[in-house]
């Protein structure tokens, strides 16, 4: 009996602001390169999200429901970062930034009354301790930030879209 491969999303982000070449979207082509694709139990999956608060929110909920992974990982940019930042939360509130079409979310939330904070349930601080990037620190965060590729990760009524690994929580 053949065994389905566990597929493994990863996105990375479109232009956004002044950056026409959105480094999250490199570094995420840059993954595929590396062979994983070629093992037989993981299927990787690279995609990449524009900075559109409506259009990421429908993808995401696609990705989820259409490739059915066993994880997704979004990769962000932070210009002004000095470190590969492992994010444990998702905040829904706060969200001021217009996207790329303009649109801000009302009252600054991803979703409307849904839940504060949603964390992942891998321990993004035991991740960033074991993981090693020649000449690059590692470190984990409970803030996220409020900028717009937080919304893949944004609350949801039903926390399936953002991953079989991700609960509601207080901790963050």
């Amino acid at each position: 009996m053949d065994s389905q491969p566990s597929c493994v999303v990863v996105t990375g982000f479109g232009p956004f602001r002044q950056y026409l070449v959105n480094s999250s979207w490199e570094a995420v082509k840059e993954l595929s390169k590396l062979g994983l694709n070629s093992d037989m139990e993981v299927e990787l999956r690279i995609l990449q999200l524009p900075v559109d608060y409506r259009e990421v929110k429908q993808r995401v909920t696609r990705i989820w429901e259409d490739l059915q992974p066993q994880l997704a990982v979004h990769i962000g940019l932070d210009a002004s970062a000095k470190a590969i930042v492992l994010e444990q939360c998702a905040k829904n509130r706060g969200y001021r930034d217009a996207d790329i079409r303009g649109f801000r979310p009302a009252r600054g939330e991803c979703l409307p009354d849904g839940p504060e904070v949603i964390a992942s349930e891998i321990s993004m601080k035991a991740v960033s301790e074991r993981v090693a990037v020649e000449g690059v620190e590692v470190t984990f965060s409970r803030d996220a930030g409020r900028y717009i590729p937080r919304v893949s990760g944004c609350p949801k009524e039903d926390v399936r879209f953002l991953g079989r690994n991700q609960m509601p929580t207080d901790d963050c």
